[in-house]
């Protein structure tokens, strides 16, 4: 599960950067920690760091927005207080936020304002979240860890505020 937040954060962070980054590739494809993994002449399974590329790569289009949000700090013992990190993109069809909450223990309350985005209701919003922050999915566990609706999001008068439990990455599409 920490590994798909990880890659999640990753891909945020070479969103922030796309005026720089013209070309990036996931490596994990071929090697033994894939996204999808398989037996030989058996079944195929996505692996926890699957959904956070796949959602990304089908909600992030347009012109990147870095976010100012509204949220608690938590307390890490080598950095210090640190927030939940948030990226959005925005195009003419629709805008995407996507947070992570990196905290070990608790849930957080998260305010974006998205008023300047032109965009009145959500039409999505998942998060990849497990109580166990080291679970993963495996042959006998296929679907241990996948992305959820988050239910808990709400867009009102261009504030879009959602929870976020801990260890966790989550994508929102407003339209």
């Amino acid at each position: 599960m920490a590994d798909a937040v990880v890659i999640g954060n990753l891909l945020m962070t070479l969103l922030k950067h796309s005026d720089r980054v013209t070309s990036a590739s996931l490596a994990q494809l071929v090697n033994v920690i894939a996204p999808i993994m398989t037996e030989p002449g058996g079944p195929a399974w996505r692996q926890t760091t699957f959904y956070p590329f796949s959602i990304t790569s089908r909600l992030a289009a347009g012109e990147v927005i870095r976010s100012v949000i509204e949220t608690l700090t938590y307390t890490t013992a080598s950095h210090g207080e640190a927030p939940v990190d948030a990226v959005a993109t925005v195009d003419e069809d629709r805008a995407a936020v996507f947070l992570v909450n990196r905290g070990l223990s608790q849930a957080t309350q998260v305010t974006v304002d998205v008023s300047g985005l032109g965009s009145s209701r959500i039409l999505e919003a998942v998060t990849l979240a497990d109580s166990d922050p080291y679970a993963k999915n495996t042959l006998a566990e296929q679907n241990r860890v996948t992305s959820h609706a988050n239910r808990s999001a709400i867009l009102s008068d261009g504030l879009l505020s959602i929870e976020l439990p801990p260890v966790s990455w989550t994508a929102i599409a407003l339209g």
